[in-house]
């Protein structure tokens, strides 16, 4: 995942899942990483990893730096404050004073960058924790700060504005609106849905009561639900967490796994009324300010902060619900390979096969820069290039977070990535994975100024999953024999249907529970499970004898904390769709496939996501885009077919 800088104005602190737009600040330029002959085959190098720790110096020197460079913020927002009641006043003015808002967030979020990358090294650090609430404290004064700007700016009034930013006297530079055309008419574009100062300042006041449910839901889940013990074959006890869970449904013995479902599952029907209570308050929350904003749903209000049109959110339901037999023939095939007659819900996750061959951080590195060849030498060698900098935290340690993303919200220094490679098959998809958000940053911020660079939800996950789509093509076509390649084939089925159909199920879900409630319906722990078990049972072809899915699972909605992020989940699928759609035609294509793949990347956020792929040629609201993945699915199968039956 990325970790990127926010919409300036629509700050909420650098959130998790948005990849950025980064400048790259090694002892050469971008430009000079790119200056290599264009290649298909550039030289393999050796990366020198050991200790495998990212040098956080070339954000601050010390501590003390750190220190000095935020005790200047509070000055700055001094600043910002002599601007309030004067943006309408001149262009130059406006300029001047969208620069300082710039410049402050700019600087916060470099602080940021170097607290967040600091704490999660050592989690058990109190003083580095303590460091980054204080920069988390500064981002809620920066919000407060820069609050009056939209609104001023909407009674500036259109016609001003258009006019600032067409004068001729402007000419490209610190005090020129050019940065910052598309900031201004995205703000203008909202209007009707901003509200009066007081109306803003009511409503953002609301914003803590409206997140109870959703803290709530969290302490519940994480602190407070008594989760069961369970007895291992071997004899040992374990306490059966959702992270105990994710560990053990994919267990070889079918006997292990349907006891860690039925237990599992069986600890959140305990809880089922009060996470239904939670979820509800949740919708409600969503649909209380989609109201107050004059939206006509809550659906409508979650796409339109980048301009969504509805319909993407429609085809990728409808095309999916009209492939469900391509699920429905994988899962078979995936039972027929297991040997098993009468699949259930608990067969889902464990592997059809398995290879023993060790990635190390070398090698994930190397196969990486071989797969991307479709995309150019130029392409091969930033990344490679960039890989050989100390931008990486590699291995796990004690009190290191798990799981792993890419910081992007320095844009004067460059990205860094957050790995817990363990050499396997694993930690190869994940490099390559967290190497296409910061290629995607890299690019962006090449082409971008600091306030265009960002790049929005809606397209962040495109280039990392185009990385992992290449990743899985190379691999399949040099696997070393059968079983090997039936492993990688395999792989690439159960990240699809995670990724594609699972993700658009939750879509889908979350889609009905709003409408339900916006129809004036109660959600109640028995209806949330129909709700979810109708649409268990429908994807995964319950009725059509493919798997059986038993009534004590239908409670999964209430472990799926997606759905108290307000029309999140479904991007996961969109992006994966965009990123097949667009490698196909890449690897079918030649230059000019390859340039309009990156044409997005360097588009940053200079433009609406959706604007920005329709003028690739990738319209998200056509069921043409999703198709693609379906044709892979298939193709996959027949592959697997061949060699296997």
């Amino acid at each position: 995942m990325p970790i990127t800088v926010n919409a300036l104005l629509n700050l909420k602190a650098p959130r998790l899942l948005l990849h950025i737009a980064l400048a790259l600040t090694l002892n050469c330029s971008l430009s000079a990483l790119a200056a290599a002959p264009e290649t298909n085959n550039p030289e393999l190098i050796t990366l020198t990893v050991e200790p495998g720790l990212w040098d956080l110096t070339e954000l601050y020197s010390d501590t003390a730096s750190w220190e000095e460079e935020k005790a200047k913020i509070p000055e700055q927002f001094t600043s910002l404050e002599e601007c309030r009641g004067k943006l309408g006043s001149s262009a130059k003015r406006l300029a001047r004073c969208l620069t300082i808002n710039a410049d402050i967030y700019r600087n916060l979020a470099r602080l940021y960058t170097y607290s967040f990358l600091n704490k999660d090294t050592d989690l058990g650090n109190s003083q580095a924790r303590e460091q980054h609430a204080l920069i988390e404290n500064l981002m809620t004064r920066y919000e407060e700060s820069s609050s009056f700007i939209a609104p001023e700016l909407l009674a500036v009034g259109k016609h001003r504005l258009e006019k600032f930013m067409n004068a001729d006297t402007f000419v490209r530079g610190k005090n020129s609106l050019e940065d910052y055309d598309f900031y201004i008419r995205n703000i203008l574009r909202q209007s009707p849905h901003v509200l009066s100062e007081n109306e803003e300042k009511l409503l953002a006041s609301a914003g803590s009561p409206l997140a109870t449910a959703a803290e709530t839901y969290s302490i519940l889940t994480n602190a407070e639900i008594p989760w069961p013990e369970l007895t291992l074959p071997d004899g040992e006890s374990i306490t059966l967490n959702p992270a105990a869970y994710t560990r053990y449904r994919s267990n070889p013995s079918r006997e292990l796994r349907k006891e860690v479902f039925d237990n599992f599952f069986g600890s959140y029907q305990n809880y089922a009324q009060t996470l239904a209570v939670t979820l509800e308050g949740q919708v409600k929350a969503h649909i209380f300010e989609a109201k107050a904003r004059n939206y006509p749903s809550a659906l409508e209000r979650a796409l339109a902060a980048d301009n969504i049109p509805k319909q993407v959110y429609l085809s990728l339901v409808s095309t999916v619900n009209e492939n469900l037999g391509s699920l429905h023939r994988y899962l078979a095939l995936r039972a027929k390979l297991m040997a098993i007659e009468d699949p259930g819900y608990y067969d889902v996750y464990p592997p059809v096969s398995a290879i023993d061959k060790p990635y190390t951080v070398q090698a994930s590195q190397q196969i990486l820069m071989l797969a991307l060849a479709p995309l150019g030498g130029d392409y091969q060698h930033i990344q490679q290039q960039a890989a050989m900098q100390d931008w990486m935290h590699i291995y796990p340690m004690q009190g290191k977070r798990s799981g792993a993303y890419m910081m992007g919200a320095a844009y004067d220094v460059h990205p860094y990535l957050l790995l817990n490679h363990n050499d396997n098959f694993e930690s190869l998809s994940t490099y390559a994975h967290e190497w296409g958000h910061a290629m995607h940053s890299l690019l962006a911020n090449q082409a971008q100024p600091f306030v265009k660079a960002e790049y929005a939800t809606f397209i962040a996950e495109i280039a990392s999953t185009s990385h992992e789509v290449l990743l899985m093509n190379y691999l399949q076509k040099n696997a070393r024999n059968k079983e090997e390649k039936l492993f990688y084939l395999l792989q690439e089925l159960q990240s699809l249907r995670g990724t594609f159909f699972r993700q658009t199920q939750f879509a889908e879900f979350e889609l009905a529970i709003h409408q339900r409630v916006e129809a004036g319906e109660a959600l109640s722990a028995d209806r949330l499970n129909t709700l979810y078990g109708d649409l268990l049972k429908r994807y995964y072809g319950h009725g059509e004898g493919v798997m059986n899915i038993d009534h004590k699972y239908t409670v999964e909605w209430a472990y799926i904390p997606h759905f108290y992020r307000n029309f999140y989940v479904y991007q996961y699928a969109t992006s994966i769709s965009a990123a097949y759609y667009l490698m196909e035609k890449v690897q079918q294509g030649g230059e000019a496939e390859r340039d309009n793949y990156l044409s997005i990347l360097r588009a940053g956020g200079s433009d609406y996501p959706y604007d920005i792929l329709k003028k690739a040629g990738v319209d998200m609201a056509s069921s043409e885009v999703y198709a693609a993945v379906i044709r892979r699915f298939e193709q996959v199968m027949d592959e697997i077919e061949a060699l296997s039956l």
